[in-house]
């Protein structure tokens, strides 16, 4: 039985130029942003959090369950448990104000919808009074 042989389906001698890679994509939350901005893949600080973790005694989720958990984080999905606020802060060495993990600013956006609602609700209503009048 001889060798299969592979032959090229054309006659081009020169290989194809590879399609040049993608820059870091991040969604517009600040943890997100710290990432990209040390130029850091999801893997590689999901394996830093592994490494860190483990030098601390802790228990973290396995790599994989973390890169899924990494992305929703970032993009708003889910909130970090503490476990996991405190070892991004020591990873990126940010404060949790920096990467995103306090409430301060979601609350004052949902005060402030609150108040445009009641102004919407008492705004109809003083329509309708004057449009019945």
């Amino acid at each position: 039985m001889s060798p299969a042989v592979i032959t090229p389906l054309t006659d081009v001698t020169a290989p194809p130029v590879q399609p040049s890679r993608s820059a870091l994509r991040a969604s517009d939350t600040p943890l997100c942003r710290a990432r990209v901005a040390r130029g850091w893949s999801q893997q590689k600080v999901v394996r830093a959090l592994h490494l860190l973790a483990d030098s601390w005694g802790w228990e973290v989720a396995a790599e994989s369950s973390l890169k899924v958990q990494m992305s929703r984080w970032e993009n708003g999905v889910n909130r970090p448990s503490q476990t996991y606020q405190v070892l991004l802060c020591a990873l990126f060495r940010a404060t949790p104000q920096d990467l995103g993990f306090t409430r301060s600013g979601n609350a004052t956006l949902a005060h402030r919808i609150d108040a445009l609602e009641h102004l919407v609700s008492d705004l109809t209503a003083q329509l309708e009074a004057a449009v019945a009048a």
